[in-house]
């Protein structure tokens, strides 16, 4: 839950700072990094509800980057 909290906060973080971005990046950088930043407490919630410790562990690399 710890972990999910933390991803959850910097993906508030990275909306905050990528308002301040160039109004030109907008589908660019600033939509690549959003949708990165959000993906993370969303492979962990997902993981979560998955059966057994190896689905939810191959969810967690996914959102460590890990995944496919």
């Amino acid at each position: 839950m710890k972990v999910w909290e933390k991803s959850h906060q910097l993906t508030l973080e990275v909306y905050k700072i990528t308002k301040m971005f160039p109004r030109d990046e907008r589908f660019g950088l600033t939509s690549q990094t959003r949708r990165a930043s959000a993906s993370i407490p969303a492979n962990i919630a997902e993981g979560c509800g998955r059966r057994g410790a190896k689905e939810f562990a191959r969810f967690l690399q996914i959102a460590m980057g890990f995944g496919e």
